[in-house]
């Protein structure tokens, strides 16, 4: 393991989990940036941009450090789903995504800030939801409350009961934090894994 600083530039616990997964040490630091898209930016451009921008951002306030940063855009029909933040914008997604499929852009960024060097990808996931009625996604949205989730489901937990179908190429990338491709760009900058513990 490169012995500078790991830092992950995120408030999500549920990327903090993830990241714990591969047993590295490292820090968490929330950035402080503006995440309302561009005019004309295409969903992959606007977590792509996030995920940069975020990296940047806390990479400018730890210098030396390999900062992790990551930001997802749900979209349906080229529009952008964000995160619903109430039961009744949640509700409202959930109605226009039934018995549609969704893509998830999770975007990611390996920011080395030993040469200022950043890697950048798009991972996308397709999601399948149920066709399901009112009554249950109603219930299911009291139930697990993901008004911080984009696309209004947590696929790590109860809301896998409404979905259909999941395709992608890293099964982390949907819950907010691609491994695979993170352990990748880990691996291009000299980080090694399955260290053994003395």
């Amino acid at each position: 393991m490169t012995s500078s600083l790991l830092v992950l530039a995120s408030s999500s616990a549920y990327r903090k989990e993830l990241l714990s997964r591969l047993q590295l040490p490292f820090e968490v630091a929330i950035p402080d940036i503006d995440e309302t898209p561009l005019a004309g930016e295409t969903p992959s451009a606007t977590a792509l941009r996030l995920a940069r921008e975020k990296a940047a951002a806390v990479a400018a306030r730890m210098p030396g450090a390999i900062v992790i940063g990551s930001d997802q855009v749900a979209t349906l029909d080229d529009e952008q789903i964000g995160k619903p933040g109430n039961h009744a914008n949640a509700l409202a997604q959930l109605q226009k995504m039934r018995g549609r499929e969704v893509i998830f852009h999770t975007a990611l960024c390996v920011w080395d800030g030993r040469d200022g060097t950043a890697q950048v990808e798009d991972i996308q996931t397709v999601v399948k939801f149920r066709d399901l009625p009112d009554a249950e996604l109603d219930a299911y949205l009291r139930i697990e409350q993901p008004y911080d989730c984009a696309g209004s489901a947590k696929n790590e937990a109860l809301g896998i009961a409404i979905l259909e179908r999941i395709d992608s190429s890293d099964p982390t990338a949907l819950t907010g934090l691609p491994l695979i491709a993170l352990t990748g760009m880990l691996r291009n900058i000299g980080v090694t894994f399955f260290q053994n513990k003395q």
